[in-house]
């Protein structure tokens, strides 16, 4: 071959890294086209058991490596990962759905999945329908010859409701209906899914696995290699890519994922029963607590409980007196999501979100990694603000 031009040697060089190199962090790997060695290579892959690799869209070492070890975590055998948890949940619902299916959910479904629900019935034939998340093996009741999945999410992420597990997938089983469970609140550390029942864990790792509120991603993780299938193909159809950079850090934070989730959930518990103590509280929605529906259900399942609560302010604060206080708070950030190092704080308009409410004004809290007393404090001097 003639020799190179400059050009040419932009683009090809003849220089290859020694192999034998090794670290701790996982390399990341970015790609579009990945390259086979030769045709036979490219002709005998297969993107779907990803003992190869065949395009960026489909997964590099980077990907893979984080997909195997989140299936470890929480007791799968299979990952797929998403751009986001809703994209996680979408991907479900639309491997494992069609015209004239019906779908089961929670009240206490996430929001966004209550949406997802309500475009799948007014666009895509789907019924979707919502049950009461403390039903138990009363869902059988509503399970129909059309009904393909059941949701479940424990606890619910705003009113924090923690259903019988066990007895809905028992009742789901026994009809052949497939079980999904939102698993994000325990991080796949304090609840075991699939030894429950599920037959599918969804999670937003965007929460505790990410821990530095910085990134969004999802995983659905199975044990089942058929009807991981069924999901891959739903993540291959719809192009559900996830940055290469993103898994990166999503490992980066594993490691210490289990001190973080830990140090939450001593610190939530620790605020949970200041508010406990407090006049202005009628309800402390924590699962550890005896206030909060389906205490018992976690106190079985459970072993931890992390950052993410809510509490009921008594009846006689209205919605702008508690915004007030929300308000004058200094250490928690007004935002959605939660898991990250940072608390946060969100005041809910509980009645457009639950078919059923009744109480005062709901907010959910995040504990972060801040300390606990200095957390406290700041509540306090907000409190001044009712």
């Amino acid at each position: 071959m003639s020799a190179k031009s400059i050009q040419t040697t932009l683009v090809h060089s003849d220089y290859v890294a020694p192999a034998g190199f090794d670290a701790f962090p996982p390399a990341t790997h970015r790609a579009s086209t990945v390259l086979f060695a030769n045709t036979a290579a490219m002709r005998a892959s297969q993107w779907k058991d990803k003992t190869a690799y065949t395009y960026g869209l489909h997964g590099t070492p980077t990907t893979f490596t984080l997909e195997g070890k989140l299936a470890e975590i929480e007791g799968g055998n299979h990952c797929l990962l998403t751009p986001s948890g809703l994209a996680a949940i979408a991907m479900v619902d639309f491997a494992l759905l069609k015209s004239g299916d019906d779908v089961l959910l929670p009240e206490n479904v996430y929001n966004p999945n209550r949406e997802l629900g309500r475009w799948l019935s007014a666009d895509f034939g789907v019924t979707a329908r919502y049950y009461d998340p403390m039903i138990g093996a009363g869902i059988a009741a509503l399970i129909q010859p059309n009904t393909k999945l059941l949701w479940a999410e424990a606890p619910g992420s705003v009113s924090m409701e923690v259903p019988d597990l066990p007895a809905l997938c028992d009742a789901a089983h026994k009809r052949r209906v497939l079980v999904a469970l939102d698993n994000t609140w325990s991080a796949g550390l304090a609840l075991r899914g699939f030894d429950l029942g599920a037959d599918i864990v969804m999670h937003a790792l965007t929460k505790y696995q990410s821990g530095g509120a910085d990134l969004l991603m999802g995983a659905v993780i199975t044990r089942d290699r058929a009807l991981n299938d069924r999901l891959a193909l739903a993540h291959m159809r719809l192009g559900l890519g996830v940055s290469p950079d993103d898994a990166y850090l999503v490992q980066r934070g594993l490691p210490t994922m289990k001190m973080r989730f830990e140090r939450h959930d001593a610190s939530a518990r620790e605020l949970a029963a200041w508010f406990k103590a407090r006049p202005e509280i009628a309800k402390v929605l924590h699962p550890a607590f005896e206030d909060c529906p389906g205490h018992a259900f976690w106190q079985r399942d459970f072993t931890g409980a992390g950052g993410l609560f809510s509490v009921v302010f008594d009846a006689r604060f209205d919605e702008a007196q508690v915004d007030r206080m929300v308000d004058a708070l200094t250490l928690f950030g007004i935002g959605y999501s939660w898991g990250g190092p940072n608390s946060l704080v969100m005041p809910y308009r509980i009645n457009s979100l639950r078919d059923r409410w009744e109480g005062g004004v709901l907010v959910r809290f995040n504990v972060g990694l801040e300390d606990p007393a200095d957390l406290i404090a700041d509540l306090a001097q907000a409190f001044d603000a009712l």
